[in-house]
């Protein structure tokens, strides 16, 4: 079965690489060769297309050109109203994403695949699984400019259908940039979204550290290849209270987040982040709050070695930051009981690592291997069912047949082990198809 979905992945490979020629290795990378096809692939209304491209052009790479920009976020609009002093431009845009998958030998019950929701014991009822969403099909606006007082500046709203039952409406994004500074509610800074693999999976790798919040964030680029952040978050937290002899507080310090990166090579970059967080809660035995600190480091890397490949691994560890990973970010990890002393809570330990490479066999045809694991170490093993670590690999292929128009299959292997020394495993062949506009 394995070695069946193994030539359907490669079969579009094989007929499309020699209708399409290679790229040859110079110094411009494949990445900024799509880039470029896209902005020019952006259309002007109400003015002259042709004497306002560079203007255009010149705004659109604060969209492209951001550290934080992921890769299942959405292509600049298809068509933008530029002003006639070229320094202003406004565009509404969207995209339609339909995703199908196939689970057997154990299905897993989302359209994520995140190895913390894999089921043990298997359910002999639920051994295949052929479904369908249309999760992430959503619309944005965006505002781009520049002027003497504030510079360059981009206005964002980003929402889409990925909510209550995966067809919710919920806001993605909504943000405002001037110059070096961000305010609103956007990916965190100790997210490396230029570290993660690109996946069909809309949940991505089980070891990284994603989420949004409500932040006002300092970025300043400076010496050429340097890169310094700051920013301070609105919290929110997971905690493992009963009711009965522990309960949660409302959070009311700031996450802090900074970064150091260094940049170099057309898009290569190892980046240092750091993660300092203030956690609540009561002990109901005594009648007393408590706050606990929280923290988390980060080492992420993409590595350019030559145009046409990238290669990049992410290694993070703390204690109290589980509700930033993706896969320990479904339960309540931040605070758990110490066993045997009630009304008290500690912040675990936590690690996650990613690695992987992606190859672009030309400027529309790339594909993607990775595997990632979040491991969680409680001071005392539990022996019981809860998740001790969880294991993701991809291997995917997506092709750009315009700009506009693109296709993907993916192969994707999860495992989970509990502390009782139960595990099981799953396995999805995924499809996408996504059109922006």
């Amino acid at each position: 079965m394995k070695r069946l979905y193994l030539i359907l992945l490669m079969f579009p490979l094989t007929v499309l690489a020699e209708e399409i020629p290679q790229v040859k290795e110079d110094k411009v990378s494949v990445q900024d060769v799509r880039i470029s096809d896209n902005k020019s692939n952006t259309h002007i209304i109400g003015s002259d297309e042709m004497a306002a491209r560079d203007s255009l052009e010149r705004l659109l790479n604060m969209f492209y050109y951001d550290q934080f920009r992921h890769f299942q976020d959405p292509r600049a609009p298809y068509f933008m109203f530029l002003s006639k002093n070229g320094d202003l431009a406004f565009g509404v845009g969207g995209q339609v994403k339909i995703r199908g998958y196939f689970d057997w030998n154990g299905a897993i019950p989302s359209v994520g695949f995140i190895p913390y929701e894999i089921p043990i014991p298997k359910d002999p009822t639920d051994m295949r699984d052929l479904s369908a969403s249309a999760s992430g099909t959503g619309l944005f606006f965006t505002l781009l400019g520049n002027n003497r007082i504030l510079g360059n500046f981009m206005a964002y709203f980003q929402a889409d259908f990925s909510g209550y039952n995966q067809r919710g409406f919920r806001i993605k994004k909504a943000y405002v940039s001037i110059r070096d500074w961000t305010m609103g509610y956007a990916t965190t800074t100790f997210e490396d979204t230029q570290a993660e693999p690109s996946t069909v999976d809309g949940s991505g790798p089980n070891g990284i550290n994603s989420k949004k919040s409500v932040l006002v964030r300092y970025l300043h680029q400076f010496k050429k290849h340097w890169s310094v952040a700051g920013s301070v978050e609105f919290p929110s937290q997971s905690i493992s209270a009963d009711g009965v002899h522990t309960a949660a507080c409302a959070p009311y310090i700031p996450d802090v987040v900074a970064f150091l990166q260094y940049k170099w090579n057309n898009g290569s970059h190892l980046r240092l982040s750091g993660l300092l967080r203030s956690l609540t809660y009561r002990d109901l035995v005594k009648g007393v709050n408590h706050t606990l600190p929280g923290w988390a480091v980060q080492l992420s890397t993409v590595v350019n070695p030559t145009p046409q490949l990238n290669l990049f691994g992410i290694l993070s560890t703390g204690q109290g930051h589980a509700s930033y990973t993706t896969d320990l970010g479904n339960g309540d990890f931040d605070l758990i009981p110490v066993i045997g002393q009630e009304g008290k809570l500690y912040a675990p330990w936590a690690a996650g690592l990613v690695v992987g490479a992606q190859y672009f066999f030309n400027k529309k045809i790339f594909s993607n291997i990775a595997f990632s694991q979040q491991t969680y170490y409680p001071h005392v093993n539990p022996k019981n069912s809860s998740y001790k670590y969880g294991l993701y690999a991809v291997g995917n292929i997506f092709w750009d047949i315009t700009p506009r128009f693109e296709v993907g299959l993916e192969y994707l292997h999860g495992k989970r082990k509990n502390f009782n020394g139960e595990s099981g495993s799953a396995n999805r062949v995924m499809a996408l198809l996504m059109v922006s506009f």
